[in-house]
């Protein structure tokens, strides 16, 4: 097998002899010129200055004169081949390619990630100034529905004691026309009260204080007969001027609620409501009338005339008190001895009723989360079957391993302390459920005894304070105290 040509530097091109020639000669220069073709990585087409080193470290080896005169056998290195060593890169060239695209990579990265983290802290930034600035709205329209709550519970309050009032002087024009006829009327209502009252049941049916002023009622009304007439016309003149008073303040309440309503449907907007959507340019819109103080001093004028109008309504009726107190003192103060205990009683069972109510709405609530425990118990029972078959498949499996493969290994204990560990827990979880249903019971009794009880509380206040108390209203002292004829 003959050779056609090698590289320079091969060690079995023969002998290594001392040559004393430094450069290739002029015919293969010419040839490696025609040959050289340069190749640029990308991004680095202008990097031609230099000549890979590896051409000076071929054109320094030093060739034999008698080998290159000898027509014995072919050159050592071919012209091609030569030319392709050329356009190499050298190492060197490669680590500082490679090291400038890491350098890059990096300088981009951490442009990037610098940006990311101005972004998100934009985005922190402004979404805290956003929501504090909706905070603070929010808390500004509940202020302003705490104020417009205290003012309408001003009102209401005020409201309520003016028709009190404007009913007690209707009461004493009323008694004022009728209370000589009227003495029969009221000995009629205390003896069917106490009639009503025999109708009480089970531990409501006590001889309690209504009773025993209700019997001395009865006894009083039987020898006092009275006769009343007087200042008809000036109350008249005074329930006028009630009237244009509550007029004002019905007018001030209702838009007070309806500036409520608004406000609240305002206080109650949230970022994920459907209702909400863009107005552009209401911000520049200013419909307003009145400032917080001229808002607030509406308001107070009103209660003001009101309060005023209720001090004369209150003097008026003094002065039929004292007329009444002069003819029928202990008609009057039996009376009102009687709807003093009959009031005590009513609050008292009121009292007791609203206890057992909400002992009633907390047991429900305990039966409604007694039968979600149940109901979370059972399906995390049947949740817990899912991962013990699967345990114990796994573990069924794995005793079908071949001779020493059956290892005790750590995925066997796992296993087996898994499939412990779900047993136990189902079967805490089962006891659990059974002291869970066994409380539902209980809940379930004690509601139904509530229940009964509670029956037991409306039935009095029934008695005494729809039909005893409604039939006082007829009483001559005391029927338009309340508002009835």
């Amino acid at each position: 097998m003959e050779f056609l040509g090698t590289t320079q530097t091969a060690s079995y091109c023969g002998p290594k002899k001392c040559c004393g020639l430094t450069s290739l000669p002029a015919v293969q220069a010419s040839v490696i010129q025609e040959c050289y073709q340069p190749y640029y990585l990308p991004g680095y087409r202008y990097l031609n200055s230099w000549r890979p080193s590896l051409f000076y470290k071929i054109s320094n080896v030093q060739t034999c004169p008698d080998e290159s005169l000898s027509t014995l056998r072919p050159p050592t290195t071919l012209p091609a081949l030569r030319s392709a060593l050329f356009s190499r890169y050298s190492p060197h060239d490669w680590d500082q390619s490679n090291q400038l695209q890491v350098r890059g990579a990096e300088a981009s990265r951490l442009w990037a990630s610098r940006l990311t983290d101005d972004s998100v802290r934009l985005l922190q930034d402004k979404d805290q100034l956003t929501h504090q600035m909706q905070q603070g709205t929010t808390r500004n329209l509940g202020q302003r529905l705490s104020d417009i709550d205290f003012w309408k519970s001003e009102l209401s309050y005020e409201l309520d004691r003016l028709l009190t009032e404007n009913q007690n002087l209707e009461t004493v024009k009323g008694r004022l026309e009728c209370a000589a006829n009227e003495v029969n009327c009221p000995l009629q209502v205390a003896l069917e009260c106490l009639y009503h009252r025999e109708k009480r049941i089970g531990i409501d049916l006590v001889h309690d204080n209504v009773e025993k002023n209700l019997i001395r009622e009865v006894d009083l009304l039987k020898c006092c007969q009275q006769q009343m007439r007087k200042l008809a016309q000036r109350i008249d003149l005074q329930m006028r001027d009630n009237r244009d008073a509550q007029h004002a303040l019905e007018r001030d309440l209702e838009d007070k609620s309806s500036a409520q309503c608004i406000d609240e449907k305002c206080f109650n907007l949230r970022n994920t409501s459907d209702c909400i959507s863009f107005f552009h340019g209401m911000e520049k819109i200013d419909g307003t009338i009145s400032v917080p103080e001229t808002w607030a001093k509406f308001s107070n004028d009103n209660i003001k005339h009101s309060q005023n109008m209720r001090a004369d309504s209150i003097r008026l009726r003094e002065e039929a008190e004292h007329l009444f107190e002069t003819l029928s003192d202990q008609m009057w103060r039996q009376f009102t001895d009687t709807n003093l205990a009959f009031n005590a009683r009513i609050s008292e069972v009121t009292g007791v009723k609203n206890k057992l109510q909400t002992q009633l709405a907390k047991t429900l609530q305990e039966i409604f989360q007694a039968e979600n425990t149940i109901m979370l118990l059972e399906r995390s029972i049947v949740a817990k079957e899912g991962p013990l078959k699967v345990a114990q498949t796994r573990l069924e499996c794995r005793t079908w391993r071949p001779n020493v493969e059956l290892c005790r290994d750590i995925p066997q204990f796992k296993l087996v302390n898994e499939v412990f560990t779900i047993d136990d827990t189902l079967q805490t979880l089962k006891l659990r459920l059974r002291e869970t249903q066994d409380m539902l019971q209980l809940l379930v009794m004690t509601k139904c005894r509530l229940e009964h009880e509670l029956a037991i509380k409306a039935n009095t206040l029934c008695i005494d304070k729809e039909k005893c108390m409604g039939m006082r209203k007829t009483f001559p002292c005391t029927p338009r105290l309340v508002g009835h004829t």
